[in-house]
């Protein structure tokens, strides 16, 4: 309700707040890294052990790809959940397509992401490529675009990554008042969630991938968080239903891996932020 109202008010044209799902296992990362990647195979996948906590993610959502100087922004925003069949699939598809809160919504992404690459971009070229197509992955449909522009002349990979993140599609618009609204409203620190993990090369070029489908295993919790973009017309229920869609597929990579090592008891739901 408070980020519509900042979204009545003038303050921004999108808000994407986030909630955290805790869940209590004795799954090992590794086991949980296993299921994840067999429940929900997506372009980047994740398992990075800092000791004390360790990250284990499936994203579909590349953050900035720098390769031979061309700077790639793949945004993703419009989410349903997956059909039973492929009929249903197809039907899912082009209803998201046709959904004109969701359209605006990606466009306004677009536009911004545009604006990222183009703050490193060559004049001129700035391009979309594919503009609003459609991506199935095991639990969710959504629709993706590109953006492409040549990185400028004395500028370096990383300036595009700096002008990127945050990704707007974990944020909103514009990004600094939005981030600044999800401040006051959510009780915890984002930490991993909506940042960036990948790598540069010696060449300099990079390529990162957005924390999303991720979890944070700590003390025996998997902490996942997820969030949904909210624009003047949002029906908050409708929104809320959509996080729940996107977790569901970490949420069951956590209870195959329960399963896989032999555990009588499933993971449960400990605690929603």
């Amino acid at each position: 309700i408070r980020a519509k109202q900042a979204i009545a008010a003038g303050e921004c044209f999108q808000i994407v707040p986030s909630q955290r799902l805790s869940v209590r296992t004795n799954a090992s990362p590794v086991s949980l890294y296993r299921a994840l990647r067999s429940i929900n195979p997506s372009p980047y996948m994740y398992f990075l052990n800092f000791g004390d906590h360790q990250i284990v993610g499936a994203s579909p959502e590349l953050l900035v790809l720098v390769e031979d100087r061309q700077v790639t922004l793949r945004p993703i925003a419009g989410t349903m959940p997956r059909g039973a069949t492929a009929e249903e699939d197809e039907a899912i598809g082009r209803r998201l397509l046709a959904d004109e809160k969701e359209r605006a919504e990606h466009i306004m992404l677009v536009d911004l992401g545009r604006n990222d690459v183009g703050r490193v971009a060559e004049p001129g070229t700035v391009h979309v490529p594919r503009l609003m197509e459609i991506e199935r992955y095991s639990h969710v449909t959504h629709i993706v675009s590109e953006v492409l522009g040549t990185l400028r002349d004395g500028l370096r990979p990383i300036d595009a990554l700096r002008a990127a993140f945050p990704a707007g599609t974990l944020t909103g618009a514009p990004k600094i008042r939005a981030m600044e609204i999800i401040a006051e409203l959510e009780s915890d620190r984002r930490g991993a969630y909506g940042g960036a993990i990948g790598f540069f090369n010696r060449d300099g070029d990079v390529e990162t991938a957005i924390t999303i489908r991720t979890l944070v295993l700590k003390d025996g919790v998997a902490h996942i968080q997820v969030g949904a973009g909210i624009v003047a017309d949002s029906d908050p229920p409708t929104e809320y239903q959509e996080t729940l869609n996107k977790a569901n597929a970490v949420l069951a990579a956590v209870a195959e891996a329960e399963r896989m090592q032999g555990m009588s008891s499933p993971a449960r739901l400990e605690a929603v932020a």
